[in-house]
């Protein structure tokens, strides 16, 4: 589940170096590589991945949080100690949790690039339909929102419903993490499918018919008697 870089299609050989015997063959290379590219982004993996780490993600802020809150509330050496030992691992959640988040963020922009490229070899209408992906990029969009969503609401829940001298102020921080997280998980989602679709709109679309050559305007001149 690692976002490398090596397992995404080449790029396009420069134009000196391409050796397609002919534009089917061209179109075959470039159909292949922009469905792998596609699904690299948009496909039902990426996304469980996405929610995956976000997942861990909020996992290791609730270790770090209920670590505040003991720390707050600890009367006794122990529960110090307890208040060390969740924030470590909750610190051990997050890391690697938001190291693959970033780096699915980059191999995201690298495989968009990549799309570009293939993309702006040659047109097929023909094949290029199931490259714009409107469904998933319309899932990714609406998953998205969700994310924003709660995000949003437990950022402004929390510290709503917070009492004075009932509710701490560690509860709130990890009330308000827990939700930024989300919102920010939410936000970056819905960047990646609208660009997605806007690129496929813009380098996918038919080729706009050629202008036909204006008509010479008729002579008003009388033919010649015969």
């Amino acid at each position: 589940m690692s976002p490398s870089l090596r397992d995404l299609p080449p790029p396009p050989p420069p134009p000196h170096l391409r050796t397609w015997p002919d534009r089917a063959a061209l179109l075959a290379d470039r159909d292949r590589a922009m469905g792998e590219l596609g699904g690299r982004m948009l496909g039902g993996g990426r996304l469980a991945a996405f929610l995956l780490w976000l997942l861990l993600l909020e996992v290791g802020w609730g270790l770090v949080g209920a670590a505040l809150v003991t720390f707050d509330e600890a009367l006794d050496p122990l529960g110090a100690a307890v208040s060390v030992v969740l924030a470590g691992l909750g610190a051990g959640a997050l890391l690697p949790a938001a190291y693959f988040q970033v780096a699915g963020v980059r191999r995201d922009l690298t495989a968009r690039r990549l799309f570009a490229r293939w993309a702006a070899l040659d047109r097929a209408p023909a094949h290029d339909a199931r490259h714009r992906a409107p469904g998933p990029s319309l899932t990714w969009l609406l998953v998205s929102f969700a994310l924003c969503a709660a995000g949003l609401g437990l950022c402004v829940a929390v510290p709503v419903s917070a009492r004075p001298g009932t509710t701490t102020y560690a509860e709130v921080a990890y009330g308000v993490g827990a939700g930024l997280l989300l919102w920010l998980s939410g936000l970056a989602g819905a960047a990646k499918a609208v660009a997605h679709y806007r690129l496929a709109v813009r380098l996918l679309s038919p080729a706009p018919p050629a202008p036909r050559p204006a008509a010479p305007p008729a002579s008003s001149e009388h033919p010649p008697p015969a």
